[in-house]
């Protein structure tokens, strides 16, 4: 199902709605007189996303603010210690999931009742036929369960990437520049606008330099730390046996901190996945952002899709800058973000790259 639900051919019937949610984003936080919280930002970014582009959910703006503040609550409370207390973090999440299931029931069933007006067939979609094809028509719970998995899944790691994505084209403005000079150059930008019908999916995984950015972005500031797997056949390591059946974890961080193929690590180079040098290509799990082998991240494809649509959407129609003096520090715990968010003040961008002010502009309506 989950191959199906992020095929090729999936993935190009939900870009022009990921770019819709993105471009009205990003005009909201360059309407916004103050600077915004990069990282707080992109986590209702994402999640809107989730909802609206992979769940096909038509959720009106303040339903989905308030889903947004609950599934916070529940995510914030999902790995607290089991102790059923009043007022403990485990009770408030338990509540918060409750909460959680009842909107999404409600907007399931919205779904199911109002087929009109689609235009692609959504993740949720593909997770309803496949049930049919199997002679398995869903239960209600099944279904809020398969949701909460896809929403779980689009969510935290990917608002870690976005906003440490930004994050490196504050830092580091001749990469923003080479960005743009690719885009020319592939005819997607012209005169500060991004050229209508231009943004496809073979046309975006053509943009090599883009490419290593979110590649540099993804071995630098990995979203999560690594993974577990269950040994298969008893084997030898540094003169250890570790035993069939053994959980093991393996760290995805250190991994891209001490491969051998990476020449200066703590560097931001993107460079170093180019042509002349390719440093991830060397052996199989010196680069592992979404894991590796059979179980490697499903939705990789969707994540790296959103990113590159995301950069672009920065290098052509935003400037923005730094609102504090200094660059946050970074916390690796649940996932890589910095600490406090970041401070960010976004400006609008006409057609020939010159501010702009605009009033505020209502966010995606409720009929994506």
């Amino acid at each position: 199902v989950f191959s199906k639900i992020f095929s090729h051919e999936a993935l190009e019937s939900y870009l022009p709605k990921i770019q819709l949610v993105i471009k009205d984003t990003l005009r909201a936080w360059s309407s916004n007189p103050e600077s915004i919280n990069v990282y707080h930002e992109t986590q209702k970014l994402t999640f809107r996303m989730a909802i609206r582009v992979l769940l096909g959910f038509r959720i009106p703006d303040e339903e989905l603010n308030h889903l947004f503040e609950v599934y916070q609550q529940f995510v914030e409370n999902v790995f607290s210690l089991p102790v059923d207390l009043p007022f403990s973090g485990y009770r408030r999440g338990i509540r918060a999931r409750e909460t959680l299931q009842k909107g999404l029931e409600k907007a399931i069933q919205e779904k199911l009742q109002n087929t009109q007006g689609k235009d692609y067939a959504d993740a949720l979609d593909i997770l309803i036929e496949s049930g049919k094809e199997h002679g398995k028509e869903l239960t209600m719970q099944e279904l809020k369960d398969g949701t909460l998995e896809l929403i779980f899944a689009a969510y935290a790691t990917t608002a870690s990437a976005s906003t440490s994505l930004i994050m490196q084209l504050l830092k580091h403005p001749r990469v923003l520049e080479k960005l743009r000079e690719e885009l020319r150059s592939k005819g997607i930008l012209h005169n500060g606008c991004i050229c209508e019908g231009s943004l496809r999916l073979d046309n975006i995984n053509s943009l090599h330099y883009l490419d290593c950015v979110i590649k540099e972005v993804l071995r630098l500031f990995t979203p999560i730390s690594g993974g577990y797997r269950t040994v298969l056949q008893t084997f030898e390591l540094d003169g250890f046996q570790i035993p069939k059946g053994w959980s093991v974890m393996y760290s995805i961080r250190d991994t891209h901190d001490t491969a051998p193929v990476f020449k200066d690590v703590d560097v931001f180079d993107p460079d170093r996945f180019g042509q002349g040098r390719s440093e991830d290509k060397d052996g199989r799990f010196h680069y592992l952002p979404f894991g590796g082998g059979v179980r490697t991240c499903l939705g990789k494809h969707l994540a790296k899709l959103f990113l590159k649509a995301l950069a672009i959407e920065l290098a052509s129609t935003s400037r923005f800058e730094l609102a504090t003096r200094t660059f946050p520090k970074i916390t690796l715990v649940p996932v890589v973000h910095p600490v406090d968010g970041l401070k960010v003040k976004f400006f609008g961008l006409d057609s020939n790259q010159n501010e702009i002010l605009t009033g505020t502009d209502a966010m995606l309506g409720a009929t994506v």
